[in-house]
């Protein structure tokens, strides 16, 4: 059973008649019991969505820079990854 969470934030909103009169209906058909629930349901997978395809965006751009950066940036090997070639290539001949 999921816990209940405390309640206690209130959003006021005023909407047309045409609006609510759909929001209204939607939720008939979706089987939510109560106006409130089908609201706060749907508005927050919107917001679910909205902010992981933001955070899905920023971490692109992050990997694009990362990768850009590692291959065609000025940045020498250190020193491990110097040592680490040389024994990969003298056990190579």
């Amino acid at each position: 059973m999921e816990a209940q969470l405390s309640k206690d934030e209130r959003i006021e909103l005023r909407i047309s008649s045409d609006d609510k009169r759909i929001f209204k209906r939607a939720q008939k058909l979706s089987g939510d019991k109560s106006f409130s629930s089908f609201i706060v349901r749907v508005v927050k997978q919107q917001a679910e969505e909205i902010v992981a395809k933001h955070d899905r965006i920023l971490s692109s751009e992050k990997d694009r820079k990362v990768f850009f950066d590692a291959v065609f940036g000025s940045s020498k090997p250190n020193q491990n990854l110097v040592e680490a070639a040389k024994r990969y290539k003298s056990k190579k001949t």
